[in-house]
């Protein structure tokens, strides 16, 4: 069987008990994912990025590229038990501040769709071409991947997302 390839984003605000802050809860959740039937091939370096929604706390984002002969939906069962390990509970606002988020953001196969609820998965995710915490890091590792929806690289996308636009007169 083949092995799949994802891109995927990883995200944190809140320290961690036995971990540290959230460069270091970003670190151990990588160590978490890179095991058994799982393996990273490239991280991305971590940035820091403003919050989205009611969450005052800056995140640490990064990006991997990961390899696994598992389908998307038992990789995110498989993201969505490390978040959980982390003390992540999936309930309440969104966009809140959180220990772990994991988001599979592409993969080699093409366009996915799958689920409800919380346990619902839309590859490419839906809303990664607006995201500069997104792209910035995923073009350092891979920013010839397409998105399979509009065909533009990631480098392109994320040229066309943080292109200097003239001020509205």
């Amino acid at each position: 069987m083949a092995k799949h390839r994802y891109l995927v984003a990883l995200g944190s605000n809140m320290r961690h008990p036995r971990h540290g802050g959230p460069r270091k809860v970003l670190a151990a959740a990588l160590d978490a994912l890179d095991k058994g039937k799982y393996e990273v091939l490239a991280a991305s370096p971590v940035i820091e990025s403003a919050p989205i929604g009611p969450s005052r706390r800056r995140y640490a984002n990064a990006v991997a590229l990961v390899r696994s002969k598992r389908e998307p939906d038992e990789l995110l069962r498989k993201l969505h038990k490390i978040e959980r390990k982390f003390g992540r509970r999936r309930m309440g606002a969104a966009w809140g501040s959180r220990v772990l988020d994991l988001d599979i953001v592409l993969w080699n196969g093409g366009p996915w769709a799958a689920g409800e609820g919380m346990e619902s998965l839309v590859i490419p995710h839906p809303a990664f071409r607006a995201r500069d915490f997104v792209l910035g890091p995923a073009r350092r590792i891979a920013g010839t991947w397409r998105d399979p929806l509009t065909g533009l690289t990631i480098n392109h996308l994320h040229a066309r997302l943080t292109k200097a636009r003239p001020a509205p007169r």
